[in-house]
């Protein structure tokens, strides 16, 4: 049974839209489950972040929340789902979040991958590879 899913976005997800989002609010639909938004702020090495504005990192934090506010109104889910806005490691913040959470599903867009993603690995393939719960990739069409 699923009661909790976990959908990770990326910023700028109210521009773009998301076919994550829109998979997730079936599968909620149909199972009657929880949905929860997620944006993991990528962290700053200290030595970058000291040469920046002190409040950066605060005006980031709010500019994803608004960002994932905007998407919770855009796909009716204002009110009914969780927001989490945290700062860190994508994908080990999304791995620790679902593990700590409960999560029965973790529903996430992919990109077509770049070099980096071959050599490096994207997000999307770490928290594939590592998670505990299902996880269902949805591919991001372009537009």
């Amino acid at each position: 049974m699923i009661e909790k899913i976990l959908v990770p976005l990326p910023v700028q997800s109210s521009k773009s839209g998301s076919a994550a989002v829109e998979m997730a609010v079936e599968l909620a639909k149909a199972h009657g489950a929880k949905i929860i938004l997620l944006h993991v702020v990528e962290e700053m090495p200290a030595y970058v972040s000291v040469h920046l504005p002190a409040d950066l990192r605060k005006n980031v934090t709010a500019a994803a929340r608004e960002d994932m506010e905007a998407v919770a109104k855009a796909y009716g889910l204002d009110g009914k789902a969780d927001i989490v806005v945290r700062e860190g490691n994508p994908g080990a913040d999304i791995l620790d979040f679902a593990n700590d959470n409960g999560i029965d599903m973790i529903v996430m867009s992919s990109h077509d991958p770049g070099v980096a993603d071959y050599l490096l690995g994207s997000v999307s393939s770490r928290v594939v590879r590592h998670a505990h719960c299902s996880v269902l990739v949805v591919r991001q069409r372009k537009n």
